[in-house]
Formats: C-alpha cells, sequence, structure tokens
C-alpha cells in the first residue's frame, strides 16, 4: 500500500468519525436527535414524561438507562444514567467533552471513595455508585430552565 493511500484513509476515516459524532442528543444540543443516542447506546425508548418546565426523554439499554432532560425551547440541560456501567461521557457531553477530559486529567483521585464531582466554568459532572449500580449525572447550570431545580436531575 502506497503512503498517500494511507493518508487518504485515514483521513477519510476521521471525516466520518465527526460526521458520526455530530449526530447525538448531547448537553446543549437538540432534542431532534435523541433516537441517534437510542441507536448509538443500543437502547430502546422507554418513556417521555413531561413535568413542568422540562421534558425528561427515557432510554434504556442492556446495561445502563439514560435520562435527557430537555427545556421547552428543545435544548438538553441535563443527563443522568444509572446502571452497570457508566455511559459513553465522549458521546453524551458532545462540545464538553474537552472541558470535562482536561479537568479530570487535573482533578486529584480520591482513593477509597465512590464518588466524583467535576465542575467547570460551564459543566458539572458527577459519578457515584457500586459495581452493579453505577450513577451519575451532567448538567450545564445555564441552560437550566427557570425554576427548575438541580435536584430534578437524577
Amino acid at each position: 500500500m502506497k503512503r498517500g493511500q494511507v493518508i487518504s484513509g485515514f483521513m477519510m476515516f476521521f471525516v466520518a468519525l465527526g460526521y458520526s459524532q455530530g449526530a447525538h442528543a448531547v448537553l446543549g444540543g437538540s432534542a431532534d436527535t435523541i433516537a441517534a443516542d437510542r441507536a448509538s447506546l443500543q437502547a430502546v425508548h422507554r418513556a417521555t414524561t413531561s413535568h413542568k418546565g422540562y421534558t425528561v426523554e427515557e432510554i434504556v439499554s442492556d446495561a445502563t438507562t439514560v435520562r435527557e432532560y430537555v427545556s421547552p425551547s428543545g435544548v438538553v440541560f441535563g443527563i443522568a444514567w444509572n446502571g452497570y456501567v457508566h455511559p459513553d461521557l465522549t458521546q453524551l457531553l458532545g462540545a464538553y467533552w474537552g472541558e470535562y477530559s482536561a479537568a479530570r486529567q487535573k482533578a486529584v483521585r480520591k482513593y477509597g471513595t465512590n464518588s466524583q464531582k467535576l465542575s467547570t466554568n460551564s459543566i458539572v459532572v458527577e459519578k457515584w455508585g457500586h459495581m452493579r449500580n453505577l450513577q451519575g449525572r451532567a448538567y450545564v447550570p445555564s441552560l437550566i430552565p427557570a425554576g427548575v431545580g438541580i435536584s430534578e436531575i437524577k
């Protein structure tokens, strides 16, 4: 295989990767693409629940239940999960992934605890639980609708 073909193959792979990651409902993104999350998580839609000031879309896979909190304007402002494993946050955090990843690398790991909370200028990510019952949530405080409390993201 020639060098040009290898480089061309890598470029096509990264372009395809960029397009596939843009098709998910993510924090700060539109609720119109929650179906793409279902497909990528190999999950099924369980329920849509309306609350005062927001809607919750719940999807379930074999290992994890993910709830996506959507404002009346159609923006995903929070995500919560529970299950055997934590979901792929690279996909669910979308544009906030880089900020979260950088904060996670700088954070001091507290051994012996079963919880983690990382807050940046834009996003809060919390994880807790124990084997077979892992839970967490991520939200963008500036996107939470008026009258909705952080404790409702669960």
